[in-house]
Order: structure tokens, then C-alpha cells, then sequence
């Protein structure tokens, strides 16, 4: 399946001066200036009749501007029948609450099985929205809510209001080491400059900010909430791991959680038991891409987490008199 587009303009009077790429985005919003960027460098862009593959080009206004492209399937990407939790669904959007052991995109070590191909499966036609509607991700085994456009135009909307930070994000975590008080980390991340499938604190890193407040403590771990100003790689597990408060089951930024005495047999079990990062997307808000409406959604924490924050509430119980409350 491919869908064949041919879009056609004239440069305006009050665009002279711009980038060729920068003029076509302006032109035709509902495609990204990154996609028409590539659009350029692909010569399918025909300046006045001629081929132009400079997206730095300047223009002068009264342009014709004539694009033809095929965005074409990968086939790669198979349809799989895998059940997706659908929260809120129109013409337009999708929002689901993932489960733990999903990872959303295709890639190195998972090439299918993915939400992606869920995706797929469910709505043919998605093939034709760049990452078949996929907005933004949450890791393999973070669970909670997930935006995805259903077309171009809602993609595009989508990512550039993400851009802008008018999505709010809002997560919940338990983390290791008791904290009294709120914070942000303002730290930039980067890829590891040796291990490459783990992100780090660098100066020469993206801008990441995190937000976060206590919503409980225990004898030794916190419950927060927590909310992102940016969506790097990672940052919510990275940026805790940096204030020395890793989050509980991390497997890769959560290191050894010093021991924690007098404790019972079955808040051992349960905390060695705890194998993934206990994170949770729990609130998503943004303004629909074409009503512009502003909307919200909530997802309560899934049943491991539940019995990890219980665990630790009656550890906290049966050890009050240890507990500054």
C-alpha cells in the first residue's frame, strides 16, 4: 500500500528571502519542514518547473511549486494481531494505556511484536502517516498513556506542539532512597559515549527538564510524581539515577539498592520479583489537532505497581516508630 500525494503552491510576496524549506512549510503545514526537508534532497521539489535540491535555497516570492512523491510501505512493517488498551479513540487520534513488555517501534533485537504492528493490523491505512502515527514513546516495560495520530495532518500537529512543550506528560514512579522534598533536574542527556544503548548526563547533551514531587515515603523508597518539560531517550530514569534515586527494578540506571533490615519474607519477594522500572505514564494533555480543544486523560497504575507501593506502606507500618511522619 502507498498513497501517491501531489501538492502545488505559489511562493508568497512576504516570504522572500526565506529557505526553500522553510517557504514549503509554511505553505503546506500539514507536512513537517524535517519531512520536506527530505522531500527536497529526494528531487521530488520543482522550483518553476526545475528541480531544486538545495533546502537552503532561497526564494523570491511567485515561485510555482509543484511536489510529487509516493510515500511508500516498508515492508518491514507487518500487520501483527496484538490487543492494544484503547482509552479514547476519533478520526483523528488514538490514545492507549501500554502494557509492561511492549515496545512501541520496531528496531535492532525487536523487529516485530511491537506497538507499531498493532497498529498496523488495526488501521491499514495508518502505513501512510510517517512511524505509522507513532508521536512519542515510553520504554519496553514503562507502562501508561500514549498519544498516536491517525493522519498526516494530525502527526504533524502532534509533533510540533510536542516541540513546543503543549503536551503535558505526567508519570508516576517509585524510586529508591527516601526523599522529603520536590525538586527539577535541569541536566542535558546524551547517547553513553561507550555503551550505547544507555543514555547519560553530558554537557554537550540535549536539553532535558524534569519535574518532581513526593506523593509518599516509606522507610527507604519514594513514591513520585513526576512531569517532563522534554522527552528525551531514558530521562526520567536517567535524570533520578543522577539525584541518586534510581528507580526501583531499573535494570540498567537502577544499580544495588543497599539491603534494608527487619523487613519480612514477603516484602523480599516482592521487591526481588520486581523486574522492570517501576514507571508509569499516568496523564496525557493536549489540544486536539483539529478541534484544538484541550483534552486529558488519566490511567491508574497497573496492578504490579499497586502491590509494590503496598509492600512498602506495610513495611512503613510495622517499622512507624523509625518513620519521621
Amino acid at each position: 500500500m502507498a498513497q501517491q500525494l501531489q501538492l502545488q503552491a505559489q511562493i508568497l510576496e512576504s516570504q522572500l528571502g526565506q529557505r526553500l524549506d522553510q517557504a514549503l512549510a509554511e505553505l503546506f503545514p500539514d507536512y513537517s519542514r524535517s519531512r520536506i526537508k527530505e522531500w527536497i534532497l529526494d528531487n521530488r521539489v520543482l522550483v518553476n518547473g526545475k528541480i531544486i535540491n538545495r533546502p537552503k535555497e532561497k526564494v523570491f516570492g511567485s515561485e510555482q511549486i509543484a511536489i510529487d512523491v509516493l510515500i511508500e510501505e516498508d515492508m518491514r512493517w507487518q500487520p501483527q494481531n496484538i490487543p492494544l488498551n484503547i482509552v479514547y479513540e476519533d478520526d483523528e487520534i488514538l490514545v492507549i494505556n501500554k502494557p509492561r513488555d511492549l515496545v512501541v517501534h520496531p528496531g535492532a533485537g525487536n523487529p516485530d511484536g511491537t506497538v507499531l504492528n498493532a497498529l498496523l493490523y488495526r488501521y491499514p491505512e495508518i502505513i501512510n502517516v510517517p512511524r505509522a502515527g507513532i508521536v512519542h514513546r515510553l520504554d519496553k516495560d514503562t507502562t501508561g498513556l500514549m498519544v498516536i495520530a491517525k493522519t498526516i495532518p494530525a502527526q504533524t500537529h502532534l509533533v510540533e506542539a510536542l516541540q513546543r512543550r503543549e503536551i503535558t506528560r505526567e508519570y508516576e514512579a517509585v524510586v529508591n532512597g527516601r526523599m522529603t522534598a520536590g525538586g527539577t533536574v535541569d541536566e542535558p542527556i546524551a547517547r553513553h559515549p561507550t555503551k550505547r544503548t544507555h543514555m547519560a548526563i553530558h554537557p554537550m547533551g540535549k536539553p532535558a527538564i524534569t519535574h518532581y514531587r513526593v506523593m509518599e515515603h516509606f522507610r527507604a523508597h519514594t513514591r513520585l510524581r513526576l512531569r517532563l518539560e522534554s522527552g528525551r531517550t531514558h530521562q526520567i530514569r536517567v535524570h533520578m539515577a543522577h539525584i541518586n534515586h534510581p528507580l526501583v527494578g531499573d535494570p540498567v540506571y537502577g544499580g544495588r539498592p543497599r539491603p534494608l533490615k527487619g523487613v519480612s519474607e514477603e516484602f523480599r519477594q516482592i521487591m526481588s520479583n520486581f523486574n522492570r522500572q517501576a514507571l508509569h505514564a499516568t496523564m496525557l494533555r493536549l489540544y486536539h489537532p483539529l478541534t484544538g480543544i484541550e483534552m486529558e486523560w488519566h490511567a491508574d497504575i497497573p496492578a504490579d505497581m499497586v502491590i509494590l507501593i503496598n509492600i512498602l506502606k506495610t513495611d512503613a507500618m510495622m517499622h512507624r516508630d523509625e518513620m519521621d511522619w
